[in-house]
Order: C-alpha cells, then structure tokens, then sequence
C-alpha cells in the first residue's frame, strides 16, 4: 500500500477536495499544512513553488485536480469505466469554470473592488454556471450523484465549491434540486459524514 501524504496551508481550498476523496475512501494519510508565515521556507520543496502538491511514496505530484483525480482513481470513485471517467472529467471541468470566475474575487485585497466582483458575478456569472452543472446532473445521474448511481469524485467537487457559493449566497442553490440532492447525498456518506464534522473550521 502506498505511502500518501498531502502538502497544504492550513485551511481548506484546493487542498480540500483530496482531503474529502481520502474521507470517502477510508484512507489514511499524512495531512501537512503549513501556515502562511512558514510557507516561503518550503515554497523550494515544491515541484512548482505551489500547493497542494501530493507525494506518494516519495514522489511529489503538483496541481490540485490532478491529484484529486489520481486519488479518485486510485480509490475507485473516478467512475466506473473509461466513459463515465470523461463524464465526471466534464463535470468538474465545468466546476473549474466556476472557479476560475470566482477565485479571483474571493482574494481580492480591495474589499470594496472584492464585494462589487463577486455581486456581479452571482448576478451575471454565477446561474449560467449552475445551470450548466444541472444539466450534467440530469444527463449523466441516476439520482442524486453526478455520474451513474453512485458517489464520484465530481460530486465532492462540487460538494466543497458548493460550500463556497453557500456562504455568499445561503439560498443559492434553491432553484436546482438536483444539486441540492448531490449535497445531500455526499452528507449521507458515513466516512464523509464523519470527516465533516472532525474538520477544523476555514472561511474556504
């Protein structure tokens, strides 16, 4: 059995949607996060000078959901063949659209310039990109999760960007129940469950 361990700051973000497959799997691993203040005298350690980053038996793997969907591999939650692999493939890409709208916005040190981004975006962005998510859920679900009838790494994915959108908005995902059943359903997992309510508190 390989030796995992996951490098991250000591909050949630990116790191997170491994910490949430390691949960579902029953895996254990060492979970490294550093603080703001010691990261720059480890920034050298990492293969981009970034995190997460993941090392499997020695080896250091960079970019967030490249390792989230190694470990979903690894842990049979990728899906259950090649086909509905590219179907939660799509559906987190999808989610990093959203993320790639939104992130920008939730780092903004200009509190005022921050507040005006992310308004715009929940108004102009934000229910295209639920939408699109819906869509897929419809397409590729057979109930509540994203792909097939059973619990993938997308729909953790979600669960965690979902978090987010939540704390902005509580009521934002009232219009699309099959996203509201995803979440639900990922609660319901009993290693999840667990994991949930051990986590330590983060803003993201």
């Amino acid at each position: 059995m390989p030796n995992y361990k996951l490098y991250y700051f000591d909050g949630r973000g990116r790191g997170e949607f491994s910490r949430l497959i390691f949960a579902a799997a029953d895996q254990q691993f060492e979970d490294v996060r550093y603080p703001q203040t010691e990261w720059p005298s480890h920034k050298q350690e990492m293969p981009l000078g970034q995190m997460p980053v993941l090392e499997v038996d020695g080896i250091k793997i960079p970019q967030s959901f490249t390792i989230a969907r190694f470990l979903a591999k690894q842990f049979n939650l990728a899906g259950k063949d090649n086909l509905e692999q590219a179907k939660a493939d799509a559906t987190v890409d999808t989610i990093a659209d959203l993320m790639a709208k939104l992130s920008p916005l939730m780092y903004d040190k200009d509190e005022v310039r921050k507040q005006q981004g992310i308004k715009k975006f929940q108004e102009e962005e934000l229910p295209k990109h639920l939408q699109n998510l819906e869509k897929l859920a419809k397409l590729y679900g057979n109930g509540a999760f994203f792909v097939g009838g059973s619990l993938t790494w997308a729909d953790l994915v979600f669960y965690e960007i979902s978090n987010s959108l939540l704390k902005l908005d509580p009521n934002v995902l009232k219009d699309y129940q099959q996203l509201l059943k995803t979440r639900q359903e990922v609660e319901k997992h009993p290693k999840v469950s667990a994991y949930l309510k051990s986590r330590p508190e983060s803003q993201f």
